[in-house]
């Protein structure tokens, strides 16, 4: 390359890649971003174990903001910064995850670790993504059952309480956004309603309804059921990936019926073996059944699959009850990991409550109780990655499943209101509608739900001040 007077920019090699410079003035912005947009034109390398480990392990530390923030943190890094896959082969992974019951983030965790990793991966992405939230919740779960009647804990749950109405709401009117395009889908939201607030449908049922009829309706009305699945898809460039548009699948992505099998049969056997290790205790024994069952119906995500977990928790086995659920939200909010893992702090006060190991091993009960639930409402999304992924790899913009999702997603928006109407006469009617009305805690869910709407708020934030609030107020009131 002519060296122009001793002024031309020019190149050098470094550890394999090109490398610009000038030699006597500064090098100008125009050419830093050529510079950066050349290295973005290269393939980057394969993530050693290790490496994706120290990454899986940081993000089960950092996932706070729910599916939307932990699924934007892992595009961010995953895809803009990282490029170990691209933008569509993404969206493909999360449309899949979407449909599947169970936390959709942890799924594309262990989707992608997977397709990069192989199973082991995967086991260690999705297992890494819940796995510092278990036992951080279960240390809070902990302080709240010890010390839960010192005033300072009272106030700050007084204030959070208010907060996680206002959000419950919120995920309602954000769900219903989205979902709710036509009057039919209104339909299913209005009719999902009625069925579990006045006829108390169980929740499954709700779920099994509005599958079947998004699939019946995308046969006989298909333009009704094409507004769900997937997030949206963007046209952005971020280089050259890994796990590209058009990289084919890896040899160990690829379907093999004996692998379907093997994988099958490996899970039925993890999954007995945790459920003798309950047997000799007849809570964790129910604890087991129980998580199993909720975690096959968490289409739409953790606030759809709460009601089924209070009907379950409160109503039929009485392991914690109603404004301690409440509790379990806010601190579930307030962690890192999936919103779902408040299953741990239902587990953790199941146990403690019902003493399954005496009155002398409370806290080693509660981690039990909160290491059943967890293990049982996460164990089926590996089966559901792992087995089902090869045939998934095989079907690139060809996923068939959004009318059902569609249906569920609609129904979904129904059920969560009906959530929302539960929080708030517990937090607003503490004794009942003879007792008093809490307006001033009225006033906080009003003022919560308006920074989350209009002023897009951050939930952590909301939920902070919240709390700062009710313990002001009561120690005031307290007084």
């Amino acid at each position: 390359m002519p060296a122009n007077n001793g002024r031309a920019f020019g190149t050098v090699a470094i550890r394999g890649q090109a490398r610009s410079y000038e030699p006597d003035r500064p090098v100008c912005p125009a050419h830093l971003e050529n510079q950066k947009m050349t290295e973005n034109m290269q393939r980057p390398a394969p993530p050693t174990f290790w490496e994706a480990f120290v990454y899986w392990l940081k993000l089960g530390f950092i996932s706070f903001g729910g599916p939307a923030g932990q699924i934007s943190m892992m595009h961010q890094e995953l895809v803009e910064k990282r490029r170990w896959i691209s933008e569509r082969r993404f969206l493909h992974a999360l449309n899949y995850a979407m449909v599947l019951p169970g936390p959709e983030a942890q799924q594309l965790a262990i989707y992608i670790g997977w397709l990069l990793n192989r199973t082991w991966g995967g086991i260690v992405a999705g297992t890494l993504f819940v796995l510092p939230s278990l036992f951080i919740l279960s240390a809070l779960t902990y302080i709240y059952l010890a010390y839960g009647d010192v005033q300072f804990v009272q106030g700050v749950f007084a204030g959070i309480k208010p907060a996680v109405v206002a959000i419950v709401v919120f995920a309602a009117w954000r769900i219903g956004s989205r979902a709710l395009k036509n009057k039919v889908l209104w339909g299913f939201a209005a009719a999902s309603f009625l069925a579990i607030f006045a006829l108390k449908i169980p929740f499954p049922y709700i779920v099994l309804a509005a599958g079947v009829l998004g699939f019946i309706g995308s046969k006989l009305a298909p333009d009704i059921f094409k507004v769900g699945g997937g997030h949206g898809a963007s046209n952005k460039a971020y280089g050259p990936a890994l796990i590209d548009d058009d990289t084919p699948p890896p040899e160990h992505a690829k379907f093999k019926p004996a692998r379907l099998a093997f994988m099958t049969v490996a899970f039925i056997a993890v999954w007995a073996v945790g459920y003798w290790a309950t047997l000799n205790v007849p809570v964790l024994k129910d604890m087991g059944e129980f998580f199993t069952k909720a975690a096959l119906v968490t289409f739409g995500g953790a606030y759809a699959v709460l009601p089924y977990v209070y009907q379950g928790g409160v109503e039929t086995y009485g392991w914690l009850t109603g404004p301690q659920m409440i509790d379990g939200l806010a601190l579930g909010e307030t962690t890192p990991g999936p919103l779902i893992m408040v299953v741990a702090f239902v587990g953790f006060i199941g146990g403690w409550t019902k003493e399954i190991f005496g009155p002398d091993n409370l806290l080693l009960a509660g981690f039990a109780g909160a290491c059943v639930a967890t293990f049982f409402t996460f164990l089926p999304g590996y089966l559901f990655i792992l087995a089902g992924g090869p045939l998934v790899e095989a079907t690139h913009g060809d996923l068939k499943f959004t009318a059902p999702l569609t249906g569920i997603t609609a129904a979904v928006v129904g059920v969560v209101l009906n959530l929302a109407l539960f929080f708030g006469y517990h937090v607003l009617w503490p004794t009942g509608f003879e007792g008093g009305f809490e307006w001033f805690y009225a006033l906080m869910s009003v003022a919560a739900f308006i920074a989350l709407w209009k002023y897009k708020q951050d939930i952590m934030r909301v939920i902070a001040a919240c709390a700062a609030v009710g313990l002001v107020y009561t120690f005031i009131i307290g007084a």
